[in-house]
């Protein structure tokens, strides 16, 4: 057991060791707590009576600073047994303090303590860490505590060890390490070459850093080193201390500054508000953003009903099975009731004696709804995956959500026709929509080329065939020249294609205004929450990006 003798010699020796500039170089002293070489000895001195008294009451404020120059003065010089034996619990100081040496590659470490306050008492570390052999060391800096108790079972004052004394951030439970920064930074390029940075770009700040976790060790990069905590299964809690940033891989995406600019300008003043482009014979994506540019990424991941784009699909559908024909007679009723419901036009318009051409432009809900009694629950389903990849496993190089037409009955089938019920989509599945529709193929979206990481792109199992498609394209010119897409799509030129939608959300006064299209090998689609009709609200949204390049 110590005495106050012993105590009064270590803290002699802590003055030249802890009260010196320079740090306690660790990699010269072993954990038994003896320096190779040194003449040191401490002293032990017992009372020599069976019967002593075990001290009680709080430590005297004498106690508490040489016991905290003591902890600290073997804590510098490396020997962590040492240090552990002036604590409360020191198998787990002991563990603590290995580790700050072995776990976070401290290689020195210099402690200055500052004034008590009472027990407490304040302390600055300043630690050499150095991650590897060849790499230089880095100075990190910080202001920790300890606690000085009285031992109940010795009498004798010593530190109160908890994690937070080896940093006070440190809890239960963790310890800290130093080591790679997770993956190496990218130098994120336009199609172009044209960087892509967060800064410059916020609304593609969580892409961006999604990329790198994907990319960064495909690229040629370097990682950074941090200190950091960790909880037991070596997940990271919080960095402490970047000790290098890395040196960045290069890695090109298919974005196009021009039209990402464009896009950005958009939406800009919408509260809420989403849109992609992409190169439709390619798949390959040009922008995306969303409002707020640091929200949730709505463009990619949401999950909202298409409304009436979906028609798009429907169509393709009903053409085939020979439901429907651009140039024949559909009905467009105010009204039609399948499954217990009753549907109806906006407005409760109606069309009498028109084709479906003119159904289509108008974006009629009755002359879908009405065909429900001639389809399979699975047709729809069927349609929107093995045309045009909904619901399939895309691959486009960042989180997405993409798609879900599920088997409906009865009226929430019907009303997936329409995509309502059940039908599920976001910007970038309905922008694909279009793109397939302009192209005639499949062509799943993606942000990173296959050939980074050769990852497979997800593929239709069938295409239309090409009077379908042609005849899909034919009623999407005839909506954006003269029907429901008109205003929004005035003045635009070249080969053009458009669908509104307007999805009723429950509980919400205004429904969610939709809007894709296609100009020449661009395709694009935006939403506006809460807005209103598609074709006023989320059209100009839409007509701006493809009109970003000739």
């Amino acid at each position: 057991m110590r005495d106050g003798r012993k105590v009064a010699v270590i803290g002699a020796v802590f003055t030249a060791v802890v009260g010196a500039a320079g740090f306690g170089a660790y990699t010269l002293i072993g954990d038994s707590g003896s320096p190779g070489g040194a003449d040191r000895q401490d002293m032990t001195v017992a009372d020599g009576r069976a019967d002593a008294a075990v001290e009680t009451g709080p430590p005297t404020s004498e106690e508490v600073r040489a016991t905290a120059r003591e902890f600290l003065a073997a804590w510098q010089a490396g020997r962590a047994d040492e240090a552990a034996d002036l604590t409360d619990d020191s198998a787990a100081a002991a563990r603590a303090l290995t580790g700050f040496r072995e776990d976070a590659r401290v290689t020195g470490v210099r402690l200055e303590q500052g004034t008590p306050a009472g027990a407490d008492v304040p302390f600055t570390v300043t630690a050499r860490v150095r991650h590897d052999e060849q790499g230089q060391p880095s100075e990190w800096s910080y202001r920790s505590e300890l606690t000085v108790v009285r031992d109940t079972a010795t009498g004798e004052p010593v530190v109160d060890w908890e994690p937070s004394v080896l940093h006070p951030e440190l809890r239960e439970g963790q310890r800290l390490e130093t080591g790679e920064a997770g993956a190496p930074p990218i130098r994120a390029l336009d199609r172009n070459g044209t960087e892509l940075t967060a800064e410059a770009h916020p609304e593609l700040a969580a892409i961006l850093a999604d990329l790198r976790k994907r990319y960064g060790d495909k690229t040629g990069g370097e990682p950074g080193v941090e200190t950091r905590i960790v909880d037991a299964s070596g997940k990271e809690v919080k960095t402490l201390k970047k000790l290098s940033e890395g040196t960045p891989g290069e890695l090109r995406t298919t974005i196009d500054a021009r039209v990402q600019a464009a896009a950005v300008k958009a939406i800009a003043g919408k509260p809420k508000a989403s849109v992609v482009a992409l190169k439709a014979s390619t798949g390959e994506v040009l922008a995306v953003a969303n409002t707020p540019a640091k929200g949730f990424n709505t463009a990619f991941q949401g999950s909202l009903a298409p409304g009436s784009t979906m028609k798009i699909v429907t169509s393709s559908m009903l053409i085939e099975k020979g439901l429907a024909s651009s140039a024949k007679q559909h009905p467009c009723p105010k009204y039609f009731t399948h499954g217990g419901w009753r549907f109806q036009n906006l407005d409760k318009f109606e069309i009498r004696g028109g084709t479906f051409a003119q159904s289509f432009a108008a974006s009629c809900n009755t002359a879908f709804i009405s065909q429900a009694g001639e389809l399979a629950d699975d047709d729809l389903t069927k349609q929107a995956r093995d045309v045009f990849g909904i619901g399939l496993n895309w691959q486009v190089g960042t989180a997405t959500f993409d798609g879900s037409v599920p088997v409906q009955s009865d009226a929430q089938m019907a009303a997936s026709l329409i995509g309502q019920g059940g039908v599920r989509a976001n910007p970038l599945i309905m922008a694909s929509v279009s793109a397939t529709v302009k192209s005639g193929v499949f062509h799943q979206p993606y942000i990173v080329s296959p050939q980074v990481d050769g990852r497979t792109l997800a593929r239709a199992p069938r295409t239309l065939s090409p009077a379908v498609s042609q005849e899909l394209r034919s009623l999407m010119r005839l909506t954006a020249t003269s029907g429901s897409a008109a205003a929004a799509m005035a003045g635009t030129t070249g080969d053009i294609g458009a669908k509104t939608g307007s999805a009723e959300v429950d509980g919400q006064e205004k429904p969610n205004a939709w809007f894709t299209a296609y100009r020449n090998d661009m395709a694009a689609a935006a939403v506006v929450p809460a807005s209103g009709h598609g074709g006023t609200n989320a059209g100009p949204v839409v007509r701006q990006v493809l009109n970003s390049i000739g």
